[in-house]
């Protein structure tokens, strides 16, 4: 296989719901979102198109910095004066770039880094006083129920049981599925950077796997859902069509032809960002595993993140305050 960055779409519309009719691109609404990662922190800028009850969605701009969180919560349980000014900064940048947009909503979640950092509440306090914006911290289940929230997962529907993989940072967020229904959840400390810092415990592999292998003998589920940068970038090296599955063969044969590369080849002949070249690998290897122990041979990647998912809760909550 060789491994060629997939061309960028020209088109960024992705449904929210069925579309049949030409939507009144007239009428549309803003929203803004912002992931605080434990690899990166990305503001998403989109609007959703409306026209009776069929609604579209366009991203209309994704910034993304890569500022490692994880790097100093995870090693040193705290984030770090020089990191802790780089999100302040970021966040006061994101602050012009959302006032310029003019959003009817936004809002800003922080995963796993923060989550662990002894002191995020001082820094989020920080963050509110100089920049306006109240950061949100969100569990492991409530992570996984905001990206899942996408109504692309609808699409779905019709297989009995999945199960949802989204490998982050600092964790892997697993959630069974049936019939479009959260059956159980667990969340784990497998992530990417732990895994590149060498700090995951070897007792939290054994428990993964456990709870892997006991949730679907009781459920089998037909296929996963994969989520996060990483799966989502193995998607576009694939160059698989959109909507259809990847293979675990095609999925094991991508994570042995990138550990051919050196981490300079991947970002220099692939593409890749240098804070995703490190990554990359140790997400491919937790992916793999997840779907060798649950005996899965497809894994669907609908290209979304919790970013995608927060504009669908703001649309949602909206609709639900609008007369």
């Amino acid at each position: 296989m060789n491994l060629v960055p997939r061309p960028r779409s020209s088109s960024n519309l992705e449904p929210l719901e069925a579309h049949p009719q030409p939507l009144d691109l007239t009428r549309s609404i803003k929203f803004a979102a912002i992931d605080i990662g434990s690899n990166a922190i990305r503001l998403l800028l989109s609007r959703v198109f409306e026209d009776g009850d069929q609604a579209l969605v366009k991203k209309e701009s994704l910034i993304r910095m890569p500022i490692r969180l994880g790097q100093d919560a995870f090693l040193d349980g705290r984030i770090s004066d020089a990191k802790a000014d780089q999100l302040v900064a970021t966040m006061r940048g994101f602050r012009c770039l959302i006032d310029a947009y003019h959003p009817v909503a936004s809002m800003a979640c922080a995963t796993s880094a923060m989550r662990e950092a002894a002191n995020s509440g001082p820094l989020i306090a920080r963050v509110r006083e100089q920049t306006g914006i109240e950061i949100q911290l969100v569990d492991g289940k409530e992570e996984a129920q905001i990206i899942f929230s996408n109504h692309r997962a609808r699409a779905f529907a019709a297989h009995r049981s999945l199960l949802y993989i989204d490998v982050g940072g600092g964790s892997c967020e697993l959630t069974l599925f049936s019939r479009d229904q959260r059956t159980v959840y667990q969340s784990y400390k497998v992530g990417t950077v732990r895994f590149v810092e060498r700090i995951i415990a070897p007792a939290e592999w054994k428990a993964l796997k456990k709870w892997i292998k006991h949730a679907t003998r009781e459920n089998q589920p037909d296929s996963a859902i994969g989520s996060g940068g990483n799966i989502n970038k193995v998607f576009q090296l694939a160059r698989q069509k959109v909507g259809q599955p990847l293979s675990y063969k095609q999925l094991d044969r991508i994570y042995r032809e990138l550990k051919r590369y050196s981490f300079e080849e991947r970002i220099r002949l692939l593409g890749l960002k240098p804070d995703r070249a490190d990554v990359i690998l140790p997400a491919c290897k937790i992916y793999l595993d997840v779907m060798r122990w649950s005996g899965l041979k497809t894994i669907f990647v609908p290209q979304i993140g919790l970013a995608d998912g927060m504009i669908h809760v703001l649309y949602d909550q909206y609709r639900l305050r609008r007369p």
